[in-house]
């Protein structure tokens, strides 16, 4: 393997020692053209329930649902507002989402060195074909071309999951959602498989101020009655066995 290859972006990621970086890519390229299999993902399954569901702004898309960005910047006295976060007691927010996004990009540099500038040099490069490191100067530019393509009828999560090669994708979801949406995506023409994943912790952390509200909502969603620990577990069992149901 050339010295060209080992350095390509498509390795970047692989141990910089040249045996290890070697056999790391070999064992790549043998895998590297299969589906996706993704057990463990926080991606909203109605997304995918709607065939025309659209992305919305960049900023839609990438700053106001990555609490990684939003959290890093407030971190720095940024107030998570001016970045167009809802607040819960109704204060206005940022509206103008190219204000929001140059205003992301002049704070950038504090994500050098980490996963999170990682992820979005990534995304920005594979999904719009971005190579331009995002900074001040070319923040705006760099918006009109992710805004272009998000607006082209082609461009939506469906169409992505098949770019994407993904044969199942698994969504996270609490133990009392009613997964409206798995059902609407297994009722359609659809061939992409979402599928549920179980996970119950908010009816498991007895020492959360809301487990009882959890509880109660458990009950009202399995129609168990939760009353003591059997009737605790047999409510449980039977949300497992409804999510099963979906995949």
């Amino acid at each position: 393997m050339t010295h060209e290859a080992l350095t390509s972006r498509e390795y970047r990621y692989f141990d910089p020692n040249p045996a290890q970086r070697t056999l790391a890519a070999q064992l790549y390229d043998t895998v590297a053209d299969l589906p996706l299999i993704c057990p463990h993902g926080h991606v909203d399954p109605r997304l995918f329930a709607d065939a025309n569901y659209r992305f919305g702004t960049p900023v839609d898309l990438l700053i106001v649902p990555d609490h990684y960005i939003f959290r890093m910047l407030y971190s720095k006295g940024i107030a998570l507002q001016d970045l167009g976060i809802p607040t819960q007691d109704g204060t206005p927010v940022q509206e103008n989402h190219r204000t929001i996004w140059q205003l992301v990009a002049d704070h950038w540099h504090l994500f050098r060195g980490t996963p999170t500038d990682i992820w979005i040099r990534d995304e920005l490069e594979r999904v719009f074909g971005i190579t331009e490191k995002l900074n001040s100067q070319n923040a705006l530019a760099i918006y009109d071309q992710i805004e272009r393509q998000l607006q082209a009828a082609h461009f939506t999560p469906r169409t992505l999951y098949t770019q994407f090669n993904i044969e199942i994708l698994a969504t996270t979801n609490a133990a009392t959602d009613t997964l409206s949406h798995h059902q609407t995506i297994q009722r359609s023409w659809w061939t992409g498989k979402v599928i549920p994943t179980f996970r119950p912790d908010a009816v498991v952390n007895i020492h959360d101020d809301h487990w009882r509200d959890e509880i109660n909502r458990l009950s009202q969603v399995s129609g168990v009655t939760v009353r003591d620990y059997p009737t605790y577990i047999q409510a449980l069992e039977q949300r497992r066995t409804f999510f099963k149901s979906l995949g």
